[in-house]
């Protein structure tokens, strides 16, 4: 099975408006999976939240496959949710959200189930304390990739 890209829903927000200031950096990492041929997934999660303001029409569903939310999701969501809780807790993790499983938990619990999903695609740099949170209290599978790094820094490659 090839390895797959899961890409949320502020990745989508930069990629299909071209006057985003980071619009070329999301097109960028969009074109270099077509061509290393990484499947880009998209979670029922980022297409609820895309479809607050965007329909689904508007998204290149051609080119991407749909990974519905499920149970062994939902078991490893609750685990990062516990995790992150206690932290925020202790005082290790500040955020601002209410006490609910946020979505980017359930979207890591996602990346981290799927075997073939090795990168978690976002520019919302606020996913990456949650990450690096739970990346040091357990072993996560998967790598966060944030867009506002282009793509030729992240896989080491040339910008032709």
């Amino acid at each position: 099975m090839p390895d797959s890209a899961l890409l949320d829903t502020s990745f989508f927000l930069r990629f299909l408006n071209e006057k985003d200031p980071l619009f070329k950096k999301a097109d960028g990492y969009y074109h270099y999976f077509l061509e290393k041929e990484i499947a880009m997934v998209i979670s029922t999660i980022s297409i609820a939240e895309y479809c607050v303001l965007g329909t689904v029409e508007q998204l290149p569903l051609k080119n991407l496959q749909i990974l519905p939310f499920n149970l062994s999701h939902s078991k490893k969501a609750g685990e990062f949710a516990r995790i992150i809780f206690t932290a925020k807790k202790e005082g290790l993790l500040e955020t601002t959200e209410r006490i609910l499983i946020p979505n980017d938990t359930k979207l890591f619990a996602q990346a981290d189930t799927e075997i073939n999903i090795k990168y978690f695609v976002t520019s919302d740099t606020r996913s990456i304390k949650p990450f690096d949170l739970l990346k040091g209290k357990i072993n996560i599978r998967f790598q966060i990739i944030d867009i506002n790094q282009k793509h030729t820094e992240t896989f080491g490659t040339l910008d032709l």
